[in-house]
């Protein structure tokens, strides 16, 4: 098009009036055609000028991202992109992009429909070259949007199958602990059915209590243990309802921290916390996050006040919450110096209903670790016995990031490559 644009230009003259107006028109026709195109791709794509102001959007581009207004009224404002987006993690990334001068980066974001689902959508930002008196030319940048949504939610599924999968030894062993009980029930059911016939068979009166309300009591006990098993195996495989999306793991846990330390404080106990500088976010529901840290503080508090037997004027402890990166993993460890744990309740931390205080359900730490799980990630315990407890939280960091072409001014067409 440009060196068609060119070759009429040096000829322009010798044309005669029909003759231009009939090249104008196809020029218009190119120039609605290529709209269209541009309008029509599944990818979402932004054009902004070397400020990072509004020159051209498509319809892919409306639908992902959330905007205050309409963006078209923008564009003849000449305002930053930035301000127009109503998504304050992908109003911060491209602003960085455009103050740090960043042109082949991507990150990836979560966005909330006007209808309430959930998307996950790429977002890449990459130079807009000028071609001209064989030179290249930046003149702004493209920001293309992906939606990767299907993707992540293959993800989310494969994992969950491969939980389900793990299940089946979980099955195979409650089978196992329910024949003993059904065998106990069936004997004892046909002891008294035999005793029962027996009496009335003679006298008629009724056996006494060793052939029937001791039999019953043991069948009553039985069915008691089935129901504690079928019960604790329905809370090993009951999925949980995780509400996956990009969060901001260490945002969570500022806003944990600020609310709860008033509540650490009256109870004698120095909440400190060294968070990373790191901006990471993490494939996590926040809601749920915020319920594991909440289970470890309690744990916590308890081994603490448990320390000190309870007496409140004698309390004095302290809970330490510290984060960092390592490879691709967000680290998170939680760690208090309350009375600890030996080694046979190390083992069973996070067995259903297993619980060491006098009014505790057994649930908190079970839920914790199937959360995490569900999270794709790992929750490990370290404690020694009147020293504290050290609870570590490893969670995968998405591979998010893609390796673009660097833009290099002024190349040549010598086959040099950008």
């Amino acid at each position: 098009m440009t060196d068609f644009s060119r070759r009429v230009s040096q000829k322009i003259e010798k044309l005669s009036p029909s003759q231009i107006q009939s090249l104008v028109e196809d020029g218009y026709a190119q120039i609605d055609m290529l709209d269209s195109i541009f309008q029509s791709l599944p990818t979402g794509l932004v054009i902004v000028d070397e400020n990072f102001c509004l020159l051209k959007i498509n319809k892919a581009a409306e639908r992902f991202l959330p905007f205050f207004s309409n963006p078209e009224d923008a564009k003849s404002e000449k305002i930053s992109v930035w301000t127009l987006i109503d998504d304050e993690d992908i109003s911060r990334f491209l602003k960085n992009a455009f103050e740090n001068d960043k042109t082949n980066i991507s990150d990836e974001f979560t966005v909330t429909t006007a209808s309430g689902s959930v998307r996950f959508i790429d977002m890449y930002v990459t130079p807009l070259v000028q071609n001209s008196n064989q030179s290249k030319n930046l003149i702004g940048s493209i920001i293309r949007i992906d939606d990767v949504t299907e993707k992540r939610n293959q993800e989310i599924l494969l994992h969950r199958m491969e939980t389900l999968a793990g299940l089946t030894n979980v099955a195979a062993s409650v089978a196992h602990e329910i024949k003993n009980p059904l065998g106990a029930i069936s004997i004892h059911i046909q002891l008294m059915q035999k005793a029962i016939k027996k009496k009335r068979a003679g006298d008629g009166l009724l056996p006494p209590a060793k052939y029937a309300e001791d039999y019953l009591d043991v069948i009553t006990q039985e069915i008691e243990r089935l129901n504690k098993i079928v019960v604790d195996f329905l809370m090993a495989v009951r999925p949980i309802s995780a509400k996956l999306e990009l969060a901001n793991p260490n945002k969570i846990l500022s806003e944990f921290i600020s609310f709860f330390t008033p509540e650490f404080t009256e109870k004698h106990i120095d909440l400190q916390s060294d968070l990373c500088s790191c901006d990471v976010r993490l494939l996590l529901d926040a809601k749920l996050f915020r319920e594991v840290i909440v289970n470890l503080s309690q744990n916590s508090i308890s081994a603490i006040q448990k320390k000190f037997d309870d007496d409140e004027s004698r309390i004095h402890g302290k809970i330490s919450i510290k984060t960092g990166i390592e490879g691709d993993r967000y680290i998170l460890t939680f760690k208090d110096d309350g009375i600890g744990m030996n080694e046979e309740t190390l083992s069973r931390v996070f067995e259903p209903y297993f619980t060491t205080k006098s009014n505790g359900t057994g649930l908190g730490m079970a839920m914790s670790y199937k959360i995490i799980k569900e999270f794709n990630g790992d929750i490990t315990v370290s404690s020694d016995l009147g020293d504290g407890t050290v609870f570590t939280i490893s969670l995968p960091i998405p591979q998010i990031e893609k390796k673009l072409l660097t833009f290099k001014e002024n190349c040549s067409d010598s086959g040099e490559k950008a």
